[in-house]
């Protein structure tokens, strides 16, 4: 049996810890550790800040999506946005690339989340958006429900 939730919101910075705060609330009634906590909040804040910043360039009138299906002992969490794209994916994954110097971004995004997740993977299309699939193994202890 799985349990899953969609958010669509707006393309804005203060708008990562909604999903953060969503996920998390969506992971309350497994009572996991802080730590385990964290990696998810980190995970979510990593995904949702390249989508605004790199993929739609902080246009606030644009949309990012995520989804989160709870399947047993692993969560997967999807979060497309429908902006520029990435030209090479390959090359976006090295540590410390950045599609943005001119933000001083330390380029450490999606290799965070590679090593905080159990299985990474990035669709994407230039000019049509990026999608991420990110799979994570925690540890439940289901109190209700």
């Amino acid at each position: 049996m799985s349990n899953s939730f969609e958010l669509k919101f707006k393309a804005t910075l203060s708008n990562e810890l909604l999903a953060r705060n969503s996920l998390t609330s969506f992971l309350s009634p497994y009572n996991l550790g802080l730590d385990e906590i964290s990696e998810f909040k980190t995970i979510v804040s990593e995904a949702v800040s390249n989508a605004i910043i790199h993929g739609y360039k902080f246009d606030s009138n644009k949309y990012v999506y995520m989804k989160a299906t709870i399947f047993e002992d692993e969560v997967e969490i999807i979060i497309k946005d429908y902006g520029v794209g990435i030209e090479n994916v390959k090359e976006a994954r090295v540590p410390h690339y950045t599609s943005r110097p001119d933000l001083e971004r330390a380029g450490m995004g999606l290799t965070i989340i590679d090593s905080l997740s159990d299985s990474f993977n990035i669709t994407s299309i230039v000019g049509v958006g990026v999608k991420l699939i990110i799979k994570k193994k925690f540890h439940p202890v289901v109190i209700n429900g």
